[in-house]
């Protein structure tokens, strides 16, 4: 049951734009900028870190940390966040409980005798399984290259534990070779990122969610130790036992606690909420320890500067972000998925804004990013002309990035219905080197980027308090959705585009005057809070509930009705899957049709939905992971639910190419009908997808016409 208890309240195609930072024009004296001015001197960046630092006080393992959904150190490090939300000034602290499968993980140490003779300790990472020695327990080890089918092939693996070399980012997810070994009854899988993340160093481990089920075991290891450990296993003939000494536990159906803390305003009931997560992966300093820091930043700079917001400013410190929930696909942003659609769906429709915060103090590229919903990214481009430069830190200014991505809790916040954002973070050097490793620490911080986003944040959040109604512009997503129509693709598959280009235009003409009424709205309601006109401030306000109401409702419908996903998380429009999956499956039988087996495989069928691992794991590996999709129930998915447009199961055709690949003058009669037929299928879902799509953009449109 999701309640939320008082903790008694205290009295005192991507579209980018890029902004040159700093704002050059004159300034005038005004109560607001003098608001901002007073942000600025009062924000304390040693405060920020300080307290970022002290979030590494609790954790599950003793020798790398770890603060894990449900488990004891992060229950701690929740009561400590709570307790300082009060210390600072924010009232109605309250903590949320909801529904988590918890993880606990103490210890992983393998013991082994090198080639010379002496023994070596390697302390392992840890994935979301259970796993439990039971004290140290004395087992074999096997070498079995990337793990796929074709490695674990002839191997005898039953009870022992299977080393394997993985590149996450570039070819698959440990769920795949940890299940594969699971099958063939290993013990557990023993990996070592050969690239792709904890790149930064020789020593570095890694860790992510498991994506699979609990009883498939995975461990990380560092190529320091399996450099020295694959020696060991070559000059023993690949007959080495080693100790090993680990407790990993998950239990189903835990609990954990989300925090969050008001400045309430004039009007309680409107929100602009500020989230960032407190589990990590080791000590966790940038993911997600200093988004914490900057959350509780912002809201004692806010505080100490006197702010008096107009509507009700949430910071919300939210648990399970990494991983929250046993056997799925979509394991993660469990806290923020749980506090918006289940314990507080009340704040839909009433909340201007969610601003999410991931590693924020580390300078990821030259241009800051803010990665948003696509309705915010012209409101964002006008407001980042007016952060403050700081010397040292992005030299080029700050970018405005659309849609947003589901790597991170926004995306949540996004579906239900709130129009988020976030410090962007994902196209760094520092994913693949940093990221997830215990070189995750104070070792990269950079004191400008932090305290350049704690002004950016705080201002931004001041900003949204200077409107009367939520800044949403349509005509982003309309023209990207346009955009995206490959007319041929359509031609091909005998789907006219020309209903839905028209209801895009008509929509994009609709939400520009919409636009033109919102803007003048809030520039009123701007002018009246300038020159501190209280009547006139209250008269634009309530004069504008309804505007604003539809607004927010229209953008949940857009949510719902046109943010899909694909197999490996990108969003995209419901027409794209379709879209996508035409070409390739039309371009692999035009190669098949002329004898060519090897460019349907090398370049086309690998694209289309999760067949990519058809090509390295067993059938039953394959059903398992795309069934745990296809039919699971909706409390299983979370964010994910319904957002996947189908499938199309090309194992068996994938297999049957793969083995007549060298051979010539084959027959392909019956990989040739697979495809067609797929192809068939594809048509046929393109044609109505693209009739969903054309009525949904049609009902968005009259929505808006209402509002002008």
């Amino acid at each position: 049951m999701l309640v939320g208890m008082s903790l008694v309240a205290c009295t005192p195609k991507e579209e980018s734009t890029s902004v040159n930072k700093g704002n050059t024009q004159e300034e005038e004296v005004s109560t607001i900028e003098d608001a901002d001015s007073n942000y600025l001197s009062a924000v304390d960046v040693d405060y920020a870190y300080n307290f970022t630092k002290s979030l590494e006080e609790f954790k599950s393992n003793e020798k790398l940390g770890y603060r894990t959904a449900g488990s004891v150190a992060e229950f701690k490090t929740g009561e400590k966040i709570g307790s300082e939300m009060k210390k600072i000034g924010l009232t109605e602290v309250t903590k949320d409980e909801f529904k988590v499968d918890s993880w606990e993980f103490e210890k992983a140490d393998l013991t082994f005798t090198d080639e010379n003779g002496k023994e070596q300790l390697a302390v392992l990472g840890g994935y979301q399984v259970n796993f439990d020695t039971n004290g140290v327990k004395e087992l074999d080890v096997v070498y079995a290259g990337k793990g796929t089918a074709d490695d674990l092939a002839g191997l005898d693996v039953k009870g022992k534990l299977v080393l394997i070399d993985i590149n996450q980012r570039e070819e698959w997810w440990i769920n795949y070779p940890a299940y594969q070994a699971h099958l063939k009854g290993a013990a557990a899988v023993i990996a070592v990122q050969e690239a792709g993340y904890a790149e930064v160093d020789p020593d570095a481990l890694n860790a992510q969610d498991i994506c699979g089920p609990d009883d498939a075991p995975a461990f990380s290891m560092s190529q320091t130790d399996v450099k020295s450990l694959k020696k060991a296993l070559e000059a023993s003939k690949n007959k080495l036992k080693v100790k090993f000494d680990a407790k990993s536990t998950v239990k189903m159906d835990g609990k954990s606690f989300n925090y969050y803390g008001k400045i309430i305003g004039k009007d309680p009931e409107s929100y602009i909420i500020l989230s960032a997560h407190y589990d990590s992966y080791f000590s966790g300093f940038e993911d997600d320890n200093a988004a914490i820091g900057l959350l509780m930043g912002v809201a004692k700079g806010l505080v100490d500067s006197g702010y008096q917001p107009e509507k009700t400013i949430i910071f919300n410190a939210l648990a399970a972000e990494e991983w929250g929930v046993s056997n799925s696909r979509y394991d993660w942003s469990t806290g923020a998925y749980n506090q918006i659609f289940k314990v507080h769906p009340e704040w839909v429709g009433k909340a201007f804004a969610n601003m999410n915060f991931e590693l924020p103090a580390y300078e990821h590229t030259t241009q800051d990013e803010i990665r948003s919903v696509y309705e915010l990214n012209n409101y964002l481009t006008k407001f980042a002309k007016k952060v403050p430069s700081i010397d040292g830190v992005y030299k080029d200014g700050i970018s405005i990035v659309s849609p947003l991505r589901t790597w991170s809790d926004d995306f949540s916040f996004g579906i239900a219905g709130v129009p988020a954002l976030r410090n962007d973070f994902q196209d760094s050097e520092f994913m693949h080197s940093h990221y997830h490793s215990q070189f995750d620490n104070e070792g990269p911080y950079n004191m400008n980027a932090y305290k350049f986003h704690l002004n950016l944040y705080g201002l931004l959040a001041m900003h949204y308090d200077e409107t009367a109604v939520v800044p949403l512009d349509f005509t982003t997503r309309l023209s990207a959705m346009k955009e995206d129509i490959n007319a041929e693709v359509f031609k091909q598959a005998g789907v006219s585009s020309d209903k839905l280009f028209s209801n895009i235009d008509s929509a994009i003409a609709t939400a520009e005057e919409v636009n033109a009424k919102v803007m003048k709205v809030n520039e009123d309601y701007l002018d009246a809070l300038t020159d501190g006109n209280t009547d006139s401030v209250k008269k634009f306000y309530e004069e504008s509930r309804e505007l604003n109401s539809g607004l927010l409702a229209a953008f949940k419908y857009a949510e719902d009705q046109f943010v899909r996903l694909t197999w490996e998380d990108e969003q995209i429009f419901p027409h794209k899957h379709a879209q996508t999956n035409i070409e390739n499956l039309s371009l692999s039988i035009d190669a098949l049709e002329k004898g060519d087996i090897a460019t349907p495989l090398d370049d086309y069928l690998f694209t289309i939905d999760n067949n990519w691992y058809a090509y390295y794991f067993d059938k039953e590996v394959y059903n398992y992971f795309t069934d745990y999709v296809l039919k699971a129930p909706k409390e299983k998915l979370m964010w994910g639910a319904d957002r996947i447009m189908g499938h199309e199961d090309l194992f068996d055709t994938i297999k049957s190419l793969k083995e007549k690949r060298e051979q010539t003058g084959v027959d392909v009669s019956a990989e040739l009908a697979t495809l067609n037929s797929a192809l068939v299928n594809e048509k046929e879902l393109l044609k109505t997808t693209v009739a969903e799509e054309t009525a949904s953009v049609n009902k968005l449109g009259k929505m808006l016409a209402e509002l002008k």
